[in-house]
């Protein structure tokens, strides 16, 4: 009787073929990109990129949704050891999954451990490129490294996607150009 239950744990489709791709959104998503470049104000850009984070929260099953919304929870409650657990977890499990690494960023970020965030913004954005989130997290964590010149490339890559983002005060525009 055990070997049958160890079987049948054991040929789970969660455990057998491991964390399936993440939703694809991009049609959804491309009219909110354009939204944000026409949007006329800040509050406006803000319901938009709310918006987006529903696709970006929308996990590829139930075990890496539980993972991220207990990982989000944990963070919100600043059990940042707690919460790494389980981001660890994701990005382990769902390696394709850029929110998995965004959020554990934002917790390293949070911790004010600068270094670790920045590789899980990188990946995060190689594998979701206009990931408004990663984009200004890229640029802030920079900015908390002293790296001004690629702080002020990223945040300018940002505002690109959303000239509406909070960070466009950390901007620094050179003398006699204009935005």
């Amino acid at each position: 009787m055990r070997h049958v239950f160890f079987l049948m744990f054991c040929a789970s489709p969660v455990l057998a073929d491991g964390c399936p791709t993440a939703p694809d959104h991009r049609a959804e998503m491309d009219p909110l990109y354009q939204a944000l470049l026409v949007a006329p104000d800040e509050m406006s850009a803000r319901l938009i990129t709310n918006e987006m984070w529903g696709y970006w929260d929308n996990a590829p099953d139930e075990p890496s949704q539980s993972m991220l919304d207990e990982g989000m929870r944990a963070r919100a409650r600043f059990d940042f050891v707690f919460a790494l657990e389980r981001l660890d977890a994701l990005v382990s499990y769902c390696p394709f999954y850029a929110e998995g690494y965004n959020q554990r960023a934002f917790v390293n970020f949070l911790r004010e451990d600068f270094e670790a965030a920045l590789p899980d913004l990188e990946r995060a954005l190689e594998l979701n490129p206009r990931h408004v989130g990663a984009l200004s997290g890229r640029a802030v964590t920079l900015i908390a490294l002293g790296r001004d010149d690629a702080a002020q490339s990223a945040l300018r890559a940002a505002l690109d996607v959303n000239p509406w983002l909070p960070e466009r005060a950390l901007l620094k525009t050179p003398i006699g150009d204009d935005l």
